[in-house]
């Protein structure tokens, strides 16, 4: 057994207590038609797996509750909104980076730090510690799940196996689960695989480790370019739109970019709580 298969299936063994307390089917048989999509509660959905950050944790709205209380400890006066943006922004050019081979295979976490560093630099916090700049970088494991996560995902469970197929690294993924007590049956991160999403081997990689056709799994998250790739890789799609990700005052939707048509997805859901029922 390969040692990335192992620690997945150590991890799925585990959480059986919970948190809080290669398919041989054809290109034709894997792709759903978005244009005819069947009724929710028929599409023989065995397994869920969720995009994290946005999808199940409000990580903007996280970051600036903790950086204000940070801020009035250290007596810092920063606009905690934009940094939150910031360190977020360099959060797909330094995967980026990773994909195309400028950087060796890194995790989450590690690039999380080398950003910290940079923005410490630019909005000029200094004379934190190590300790510091470590505790400040795993606020990123201590985010809060939105209202209807915990309730919606526990629902979801009892019919289907759930987990994350998240970019987060597996340490971060199982910390926050504990921290927000997500019940996860298990968690599948990108260092499982070497790989971040979007990266087919990301997507098929969780089905071959849950032994499902990837017909059989739903992808499910609230950015549209994560299911689409999920979709390509054959997966079926489950879109919740988190509206408030951006804060709440976001910037305006760019010019030409529409949200996508609802029948562009299997599901479309407001909450994880609707998904339920849909799936139920």
């Amino acid at each position: 057994m390969r040692r990335r298969e192992f620690v997945a299936l150590s991890i799925a063994l585990s959480s059986f207590a919970p948190f809080a307390g290669g398919s041989g089917e054809s290109r034709s048989d894997m792709r759903h038609s978005p244009s005819m999509p069947a009724p929710a509660n028929s599409l023989g959905v065995k397994a869920l797996v969720f995009d994290v950050f946005g999808t199940v944790v409000d990580w903007r709205g996280s970051i600036v509750r903790e950086g204000e209380q940070w801020g009035r400890e250290k007596n810092l006066q920063i606009d905690w909104g934009k940094f939150a943006d910031r360190w977020r922004a360099g959060y797909g050019p330094s995967m980026e980076k990773v994909r195309k081979g400028e950087l060796p295979w890194t995790k989450l976490d590690a690039l999380h730090r080398t950003l910290l560093d940079q923005l410490l630099v630019e909005f000029n916090i200094t004379g934190l510690t190590e300790e510091e700049k470590e505790h400040w970088t795993n606020v990123w494991h201590r985010l809060t799940p939105w209202p209807d996560a915990v309730e919606g995902l526990t629902r979801l469970k009892k019919n289907h196996i759930i987990a994350t197929l998240s970019n987060g690294n597996v340490s971060l993924l199982v910390e926050m689960a504990k921290f927000a007590g997500l019940p996860w049956d298990t968690v599948f991160g990108a260092d499982l695989f070497n790989h971040y999403k979007p990266d087919r081997e990301v997507y098929l990689g969780a089905v071959e480790l849950l032994s499902m056709k990837p017909s059989e799994v739903m992808m499910t998250a609230a950015h549209p370019g994560d299911l689409k790739a999920a979709q390509a890789c054959g997966l079926r799609t489950g879109y919740v739109p988190r509206p408030q990700e951006g804060g709440p005052n976001p910037p305006p939707r760019p010019a030409g970019a529409a949200p996508p048509p609802s029948d562009s997805f299997d599901v479309v859901a407001t909450d994880f709580i609707d998904l339920a029922a849909k799936l139920s």
